[in-house]
């Protein structure tokens, strides 16, 4: 199926690795043009290599910085325009910062939390949308995660950001809707890749009782696969997805229920 991402322009945050790096590819083999960013400068040139080997140096570009900072966003967004053209789709995948379990969250931590996994994804969706909103069409996507959907019992900032994240998709949904600009959200359940938490846990001292835990939690009973969040975020992005809006769309082999 062709799903009308051929020669897009494609911009992804957080994309040298798992989630992100599977969105990344996923477009690519769809025939996207794909900007590519991360605050890794070395692993993101090595992921911009290895791509531009297997898709061509002239299908990809990248940038490493601080997706947190304004100025950094609207220097990539630029960028990603000289270099392959209009932005048609804008991914927001930056999360996840170190905050302990339970109650005892200082205000730096917390501050901090909510800047990297919601500031960090408004900043990047407020500039993609003063790009798109002129040219009265564009996708931009978030990447939440089922912590937003529920209490699990993750740490406070991280559940808290990402459910802010899906009320605040949808409260911009209902703006840019009407400027033909999509907005979507993917909430993805656990997801194992290298380097990951998940692959951690998997091979820790407690690996049976986290294996465990996934065949009890998860009806498919098996982790999830980056390709997986992938394949779902170029639908979405694409022109097949063109009356899917203000969607919050778990992918969790079925663990919300």
């Amino acid at each position: 199926m062709d799903l009308g991402l051929k020669d897009r322009t494609i911009f992804v945050a957080g994309a040298s690795r798992g989630i992100g790096l599977g969105i990344v590819e996923a477009c690519l083999a769809e025939g996207a043009r794909v900007a590519i960013t991360a605050r890794g400068a070395e692993a993101l040139e090595a992921t911009r290599a290895r791509l531009a080997d297997q898709f061509g140096a002239d299908r990809l570009w990248s940038m490493a910085g601080d997706l947190r900072d304004t100025a950094t966003i609207e220097k990539a967004l630029a960028g990603c325009e000289a270099a392959l053209g209009p932005i048609h789709g804008a991914v927001a995948n930056v999360g996840l910062h170190p905050c302990p379990p339970g109650a005892e969250v200082d205000d730096e931590t917390w501050d901090a939390g909510l800047s990297q996994n919601l500031g960090s994804a408004w900043r990047l969706a407020r500039g993609a949308y003063r790009l798109m909103e002129p040219r009265g069409a564009g996708s931009i996507l978030f990447i939440s995660s089922i912590a937003g959907l529920a209490a699990l019992g993750t740490p406070m900032t991280y559940g808290t950001a990402k459910a802010a994240m899906n009320h605040m998709a949808k409260e911009l949904a209902v703006i840019a809707g009407r400027k033909g600009v999509r907005v979507n959200v993917i909430a993805p359940g656990n997801i194992i890749f290298p380097g990951g938490d998940w692959e951690d846990r998997s091979n820790g001292p407690r690996a049976d009782n986290w294996n465990r835990w996934i065949r009890r939690e998860v009806p498919l009973q098996r982790f999830g696969k980056p390709e997986e969040i992938g394949a779902m975020a170029a639908f979405l992005l694409g022109d097949r997805a063109s009356f899917v809006h203000g969607a919050v769309i778990p992918v969790d082999g079925g663990q919300t229920r």
